[in-house]
């Protein structure tokens, strides 16, 4: 990646590589694609944790994969664990599903706790904890909620979606996010970024990460806006 503008657009990205039918090859090119063109981190399936720490090894890249992926119900202890897991195996970033039924039930000190739980198993292992709303399901109020008790549990990024949920990363959403984050946390935005144009459109209104699976082509599209 030669210009600084692309690499400070690649910089931004989490590529996702979490389809649940992609192969092991699949998953290792991806990796190594991560590492060519500089991105933030890799998230992948908790299994190849390992693996993607190897490929990555070397390159500003960071390993990271998900706790709770994608629906978010699995119990606080089980999260934990499944974040200590990641971390044994290399990880270096988490992101982490809320219950979302506990969110839409009002029972805001389990989400405390478990936020809490996973953050400081996160933070513990050395790793950078996001922790993923699915803001599509959730009302003003709710998002407003989680945004506090994270802000509480010391969270590094809020993140909009799974991008398996119903829908993305809306504007709304994120000038929400950023509104209540302030400088304590940063903003993720994930589920429906596809385009380079989107990319810097998110980056100007103070979004720090963006999970996508077309990153090539968002910095191909770079490239190509920047003319080399």
């Amino acid at each position: 990646m030669s210009s600084d503008l692309c690499r400070g657009i690649a910089r931004l990205i989490d590529h996702s590589l979490l389809n649940p039918a992609m192969t092991n090859e699949e998953l290792e090119t991806g990796c190594r694609s991560a590492a060519e063109w500089g991105v933030a981190s890799v998230c992948v399936k908790p299994y190849f944790v390992g693996r993607a720490r190897e490929i990555l090894e070397g390159s500003e890249v960071s390993a990271g994969t998900t706790v709770g992926f994608p629906h978010g119900g699995h119990s606080i202890p089980v999260k934990a664990a499944e974040a200590r897991e990641a971390l044994d195996q290399g990880a270096q970033e988490l992101d982490m599903v809320i219950n979302i039924g506990m969110a839409k039930s009002g029972e805001w000190g389990y989400l405390e706790e478990e936020i809490g739980a996973v953050v400081q198993a996160g933070h513990e292992g050395g790793a950078l904890v996001k922790v993923i709303f699915e803001n599509c399901y959730l009302e003003e109020a709710e998002k407003r909620r989680l945004c506090r008790i994270c802000r509480g549990a010391r969270a590094d990024f809020i993140k909009t979606s799974t991008g398996y949920g119903s829908g993305g990363a809306t504007d709304d959403d994120l000038r929400l996010m950023l509104e209540e984050a302030g400088e304590a946390m940063g903003v993720k935005a994930a589920g429906g970024v596809r385009t380079y144009a989107h990319v810097v459109r998110l980056r100007d209104m103070g979004v720090r990460r963006i999970g996508a699976s077309r990153t090539e082509s968002i910095l191909e599209e770079c490239r190509r806006a920047s003319g080399e």
